[in-house]
């Protein structure tokens, strides 16, 4: 794993502990590297109203628009041991607004990375911005 990718998977596995996640005891914590190179992390957070909750992925993204970042570079989510924790499908589409279908998601656990993939393959003919370049 390179640098980026080690500090990415680092801070998600960070963000996991901080999870909140009483109900479904269903940990997340992901982290998106941004267009200035800065890491951004969030987790999930659960309510008894279950629709009420927040994925990790949203947080790392609110946690990045916050700082000034407007486009993704890489992300990292991370889940239980088990099978890969791949984004769900709005969050799939909230990644969409920050990045284009070459963005790299690497799907992973507290003892690696068990998937790498992009935002292509996961979301194929999103619908999304236009990032202002060309594809």
């Amino acid at each position: 794993m390179d640098k980026q990718t080690q500090m990415l998977f680092d801070a998600a596995k960070e963000a996991r502990t901080h999870s909140h996640a009483p109900y479904s005891k269903y940990h997340v914590g992901a982290a998106v590297l941004d267009e200035h190179g800065q890491v951004h992390a969030g987790c999930n957070v659960e309510n008894v109203a279950y629709p009420l909750g927040s994925c990790a992925e949203a947080g790392a993204l609110s946690a990045m628009v916050m700082k000034g970042g407007s486009r993704l570079r890489e992300v990292v989510v991370m889940g239980p041991v088990g099978e890969p924790c791949t984004p769900c499908g709005g969050c799939r589409q909230r990644l969409r607004e920050f990045g284009r279908d070459d963005l790299v998601i690497h799907v992973s656990n507290p003892d690696g990375i068990v998937l790498t993939t992009t935002l292509g393959a996961l979301l194929p003919h999103a619908f999304g911005p236009d990032l202002g370049e060309t594809k």
